[in-house]
């Protein structure tokens, strides 16, 4: 027979996995902050672009993960894909703003900043969920 899966294993499973979206916006900012202030030295349009991108990344992950854990509990598909539709529309919608008031590079800095937190978080994700080292 398979292994359970209870509701004390799942309890603690959420704790671990809110924990860990809050570590990943922590990191991302750890991350993001020096790289942005030595971009200024080259380009602050360039800094500012990162910043804000790390912002809407972070922003991205809790409004994405939020709208998971709504489908878990609602399982309504039609409003997690419209949610996920104006998610994609919001930050497609600063990206092109960036281009369009600065250089049209300015989308390099911007979607490295953005896609921090999402590598953050699938670099860590195994390690935070590891079976082996929990208590």
């Amino acid at each position: 027979m398979g292994r359970t899966y209870g509701l004390a294993e799942s309890a603690a499973d959420l704790a671990i996995y809110r924990e860990f979206k809050r570590t990943v916006a922590l990191r991302s900012i750890l991350v993001a902050t020096p790289v942005a202030f030595a971009l200024v030295i080259w380009s602050a349009h360039s800094a500012l672009a990162l910043g804000v991108g790390a912002v809407g990344g972070i922003a991205n992950l809790f409004l994405g993960t939020y709208g998971n854990e709504r489908l878990v509990e609602v399982r309504n598909v039609g409003l997690f894909v419209l949610s996920s539709f104006l998610r994609i529309g919001l930050f497609g919608i600063v990206a092109a703003a960036l281009a369009i008031w600065g250089p049209w590079w300015l989308l390099g800095p911007y979607f490295a900043g953005f896609f921090l937190p999402l590598a953050i978080y699938a670099l860590g994700v195994t390690r935070a969920f590891d079976a082996s080292k929990r208590k």
